[in-house]
């Protein structure tokens, strides 16, 4: 039995180092994958996690499954598919470490996979079932997700979700707001920034943990703030933590996922619900996460940059 299950992309993000005369950016690949990079923060931290998803029969299809591997992350749930290629993300990066993506996805390997490969027996026997909307963007992943999603509800799995919105992934915006919200009402665990929000609803971070605690059931809400920290919610407990002073940040990459990792590594190790989760217990994993996540930015890569517990523990002091 593994605590946490996970669906979605897995993916070589291409991080700029240098750039030329002409101005083309030398590249360095790093693993990545909103919902790998979650795995291996909650596998740095204890955890026990599996990987459902597809990769292409290529040098780099290989390369993530070893990743996983050395990550304690079970891969076989992962397909390798010799019809597609690893989908590919090429970043770019401002002066302040925050990066926007460029997709080879057309298709990419995630999008491929089909609802008969998602094992369903090792989603029932998982404590919680994580997925990102990027796995509702095309079709047969689409299919896939929803009846992952529904075999985790039918069988008491807890949900989590991370919305990570990649607007140049949807046909349009109305898309991306129809998966989202469906994605939401099926979730009881939500890490969700602060920008996802204006973007849905045009509300404060205060109004949309209350948005989705009353109107969409949601038991746990961590909402994000970039570098301000988190705003976090469960039951009548609200607590804000700022993030760590001191961070040289060089790429922010996997962050968000790293937080969410983070955050479940230390809910679970509770062995509560979130609704018994107190307001102490509630602040010490949003502190957790921020430092691990805000340590993570100072490596690049997703995967690559979850940094020990020991560094998170001396940071929080």
């Amino acid at each position: 039995m593994v605590d946490v299950v996970a669906l979605g992309e897995m993916l070589i993000d291409f991080a700029p180092k240098s750039v030329n005369e002409e101005g083309y950016p030398t590249l360095a690949a790093n693993p990545g994958g909103a919902p790998a990079n979650f795995l291996a923060a909650l596998n740095r931290y204890g955890c026990r996690t599996a990987m459902i998803g597809k990769v292409g029969e290529d040098m780099f299809g290989h390369l993530l499954i070893e990743t996983l591997r050395k990550a304690g992350i079970d891969s076989s749930a992962v397909v390798v598919d010799p019809a597609v290629f690893t989908t590919l993300a090429f970043v770019s990066l401002d002066a302040s470490g925050n990066r926007d993506f460029s997709f080879a996805r057309k298709p990419g390997a995630d999008t491929c996979l089909r609802p008969e490969e998602v094992p369903e027996e090792m989603i029932r026997g998982s404590r919680v079932f994580h997925f990102g909307t990027l796995s509702l963007t095309n079709e047969p992943a689409a299919s896939a997700t929803r009846q992952a999603v529904a075999c985790a509800k039918q069988n008491g799995v807890l949900v989590s979700l991370d919305p990570n919105l990649r607007k140049p992934l949807w046909p349009n915006e109305e898309k991306a707001k129809e998966a989202i919200l469906w994605s939401l009402a099926q979730a009881d665990i939500v890490k969700i920034s602060d920008e996802e929000i204006e973007f849905l609803w045009g509300i404060t971070p205060e109004e949309g943990a209350e948005k989705l605690l009353a109107e969409f059931g949601v038991s746990l809400v961590y909402v994000t703030l970039g570098p301000k920290g988190c705003y976090a919610a469960a039951g009548k407990n609200r607590v804000t933590v700022n993030s760590p002073a001191g961070i040289h940040v060089v790429d922010t990459t996997g962050a968000g996922d790293i937080f969410g990792g983070s955050a479940m590594s230390q809910f679970l190790a509770l062995g509560k619900t979130p609704g018994e989760v107190t307001e102490a217990e509630l602040t010490h994993i949003v502190r957790f996460a921020c430092t691990a996540a805000s340590l993570s930015t100072q490596k690049h890569g997703g995967i690559s940059s979850v940094p020990a517990k020991e560094e998170v523990l001396a940071k929080l002091g």
